[in-house]
């Protein structure tokens, strides 16, 4: 039973192979003849280019003189503790999947205070609904306060497929 570990695998038969070329069959299968991948590094730049002097010793680090942010972003006025100005900013700060209309939360948002009827697909094939007052929208949640109750309601948005909106 253990005769195979004493078997010479370079006395195998010469094998032809396309892809190898005529070698003996113990050549291919023994890990050691296997040759490692050839790589390159991949190219990089470095963040600050350092540059030197003749008279500058090379250990000593030269410290850039200013650093100025890319055109395309947006700095906001942040005000002095003296002035009452605001922060002019480009956009608005906060999730935009609240404040814009296009996505379910932004357009809930702009109806706050109406009553609704939201319809909820629960697992595969289960549908509820729940009928209230529109009174938060959260980036995953509504909270609604159904009819003839004190109670509030928080539903998850990412069930709701339907939302009836009463005039």
């Amino acid at each position: 039973m253990e005769d195979w570990l004493e078997f010479d695998f370079m006395q195998m038969p010469m094998i032809q192979n396309r892809a190898c070329g005529q070698m003996p069959l113990g050549q291919m299968m023994m890990p050691q003849q296997m040759q490692p991948m050839p790589y390159k590094p991949m190219p990089y730049a470095p963040y600050a280019p350092q540059t030197y002097t003749e008279n500058q010793p090379m250990d000593q680090v030269q410290t850039p003189t200013s650093i100025t942010p890319p055109p395309s972003t947006p700095i906001a006025q942040i005000p002095t503790p003296g002035s009452t100005g605001s922060p002019d900013f480009a956009i608005e700060p906060g999730a935009p999947v609240q404040q814009d209309v296009n996505y379910t939360q932004g357009y809930l948002k702009t109806q706050i205070g109406k009553r609704v009827r939201i319809e909820f697909l629960i697992g595969t094939g289960i549908v509820t609904d729940r009928i209230g007052t529109l009174l938060e929208v959260g980036i995953s949640y509504v909270v609604i306060q159904p009819v003839d109750t004190d109670d509030l309601l928080m539903c998850d948005i990412y069930s709701i497929k339907f939302v009836t909106i009463y005039q």
